[in-house]
């Protein structure tokens, strides 16, 4: 994909689902992904290097798992409702894309690495579906990665076992040798999110981007 850009404008957007900021670019008019994405382009300054913890304890790195289409989520297993519900949507869009020929990975990276260690994780996704991968780290591995994704987190005061996390709740798609193309937002169905992803996937330019 071309880096020259016909029109840029960058804009930070204060619509917040738990607090976070996305970072918007409108790019130019000769995107490959034009047809794919859903209202303004999601793109610029997201996404990027991470170094994690997968569900047996090995560290593992951004290059390492997203080696195909790849929708993250950052949410925690202790959730009572949201990131279930967000996690069980996302499972639903990759069943979909199968069933369509489109080989995704669904990933939950957790923001409560306190309480969310690799067997948790994998209790949790087995439970989601096959093919999601779990991930947690240090509290400085976790804040990397939330940083690089532009989301937002905050524990709650109360009770050192059962507290709660206040976090944002986008889902982010990424493409190998490309990177982040674009994110759903919580209102978004299994079948749109679909949509789009086998859309991108279709559009993503041999080799990725030049």
């Amino acid at each position: 994909m071309t880096k020259l850009y016909a029109a840029v404008a960058a804009a930070a957007v204060a619509g917040l689902l738990g607090g976070s900021a996305l970072y918007i670019v409108l790019q130019q008019k000769d995107d490959a992904f034009a047809q794919c994405r859903g209202g303004q382009v999601g793109g610029g300054d997201i996404g990027g290097p991470f170094t994690l913890v997968d569900e047996t304890g090995a560290t593992v790195t951004d290059a390492e798992v997203l080696t195909k289409p790849s929708l993250i989520y950052f949410g925690y297993t202790f959730c009572p409702d949201i990131c279930p519900l967000d996690a069980a949507r996302n499972a639903e869009a990759v069943d979909i894309l199968e069933e369509w020929g489109v080989d995704v990975t669904p990933i939950f990276i957790s923001v409560d690495p306190e309480r969310d260690t690799p067997e948790v994780l994998a209790t949790f996704t087995e439970y989601m579906h096959p093919k999601m991968l779990g991930l947690t780290g240090s509290p400085e591995q976790v804040r990397q990665a939330s940083l690089a994704y532009k989301t937002f987190y905050r524990k709650q005061e109360g009770d050192a076992d059962y507290y709660l996390v206040d976090h944002s709740t986008f889902t982010y798609l990424t493409l190998p040798g490309i990177g982040f193309v674009d994110f759903f937002r919580r209102e978004e169905t299994a079948d749109q999110i679909a949509e789009r992803v086998a859309c991108f996937a279709t559009n993503a330019p041999a080799g990725g981007k030049n």
